[in-house]
């Protein structure tokens, strides 16, 4: 008999520990950069009439689990969409292109 803890599965089911004060961060825009071997998403709130967007998250992972990441949020809309019908995004200008795009560079940012 061995003393090691068990490890889980590859591509087993894990527990996941929500902690009671974790706060949501509601995001309407995200930013999306990469290095080789990272992807980086910050995540922000746009609000009307404000030029400047503030990141109020940031995730980096590795290029494989975005690619999972990508996996998994394919599968949530697709169901989601079969449960509450087909989101329809405007044509020409992508919405992804407004929301999305960087911000041209403040040379006045307090960052």
């Amino acid at each position: 008999m061995s003393s090691k803890p068990e490890q889980p599965k590859a591509g087993g089911r894990m527990r996941v520990h929500l902690p009671s004060n974790l706060e949501p961060t509601y995001a309407n825009f995200a930013m999306i950069t990469n290095s080789r071997s990272e992807i980086v998403i910050d995540f922000a709130q746009v609000m009307p009439k404000v030029p400047r967007v503030r990141v109020k998250n940031r995730v980096v992972m590795t290029a494989f689990n975005a690619k999972l990441l990508l996996r998994a949020l394919r599968e949530h809309m697709e169901r989601f969409e079969t449960q509450f019908g087909e989101i329809v995004l405007p044509e020409g200008t992508t919405l992804a292109d407004q929301l999305f795009r960087p911000l041209p560079s403040d040379p006045t940012s307090d960052e």
